[in-house]
């Protein structure tokens, strides 16, 4: 059964940066795609980052690029959300997630997924 430990949100001011961090156990998480989801309230899943060991593919949201990046620690099982220049919009819970039926991130989306309990993220103007 795979589990997912997540931590790192928070609350922060607009401009400021965060860093996720979601260690993945119970599944060989290195032949899938792994990465974040989000969602906002009120508002629908959104799929923000993606990273994959086995092509070395990875996906960043158009609303996300230049601001956030995705790294993976193997070793670790481990996988990291860097997010700087948070915006009030980016508020929203995170969810780590694995893609059972992906091994890479050239169609991310996650519909085929486990993923974690979510953590908070809140960006204050």
């Amino acid at each position: 059964q795979v589990q997912f430990v997540e931590s790192g949100g928070g609350s922060v001011q607009r401009g400021g940066s965060l860093r996720l961090s979601c260690v993945v156990s119970g599944f060989n998480a290195d032949d899938y795609a792994v990465g974040w989801f989000r969602q906002a309230p009120g508002k629908g899943r959104e799929v923000v980052s993606c990273i994959s060991t086995s092509d070395g593919s990875t996906y960043l949201a158009d609303s996300v690029k230049g601001r956030f990046t995705i790294s993976r620690d193997n070793a670790k099982g481990t996988v990291y959300l860097h997010m700087n220049a948070l915006k009030v919009e980016d508020t929203a819970v995170y969810y780590c997630a694995l893609d059972w039926a992906r091994s890479s991130c050239s169609d991310a989306r996650f519909d085929s997924a486990f993923w974690g309990q979510g953590t908070q993220v809140a960006v204050s103007s």
